[in-house]
């Protein structure tokens, strides 16, 4: 099996560094999504946020953010990951005055509105093994 290219997303500034020996990485402009893998771009992305950017973007982004999971909508498998926990949602442990419940209302309707998985993952390491695996497994079932 040839070992694939994940492919970052330019407008990403905290990117992720991704197992060498499993997965090969470039950046390049991707029209959804973060994280994608070359020659599927069109069929698999993963949106990345921090919890922080994850609040501000369903409270203040969300018009902007719409036409993003729209996108994510039409692909074979795409997901949303947040580097936090869902502990980390319903205990307010972000800086903003909005209520959990608004938090996870948002997270609930990316998933029930346009069928966008949201997946908490903990950390950024976990997140990051996490868009590494996502990739990997929906590589090797494209190409078999």
């Amino acid at each position: 099996m040839e070992t694939p290219t994940i492919i970052i997303d330019t407008r990403e500034n905290h990117f992720y560094a991704f197992d060498r020996n499993r997965v090969h990485s470039i950046r390049r402009k991707l029209d959804a999504g973060d994280y994608s893998l070359v020659g599927l771009e069109s069929l698999v992305a993963v949106e990345r946020k921090s919890l922080a950017d994850f609040v501000s973007t369903v409270l203040r982004g969300r018009r902007r953010f719409a036409s993003e999971l729209q996108k994510l909508a039409l692909m074979d498998a795409a997901c949303v990951v947040v580097e936090a926990d869902l502990a980390d949602v319903i205990h307010g442990r972000y800086r903003s005055e909005a209520h959990p419940n608004s938090i996870l209302g948002a997270a609930l309707s990316i998933q029930l509105d346009y069928g966008v998985p949201v997946h908490f993952c903990s950390d950024r390491q976990c997140a990051r093994a996490f868009v590494e695996a996502y990739l990997l497994r929906f590589y090797k079932k494209a190409i078999s």
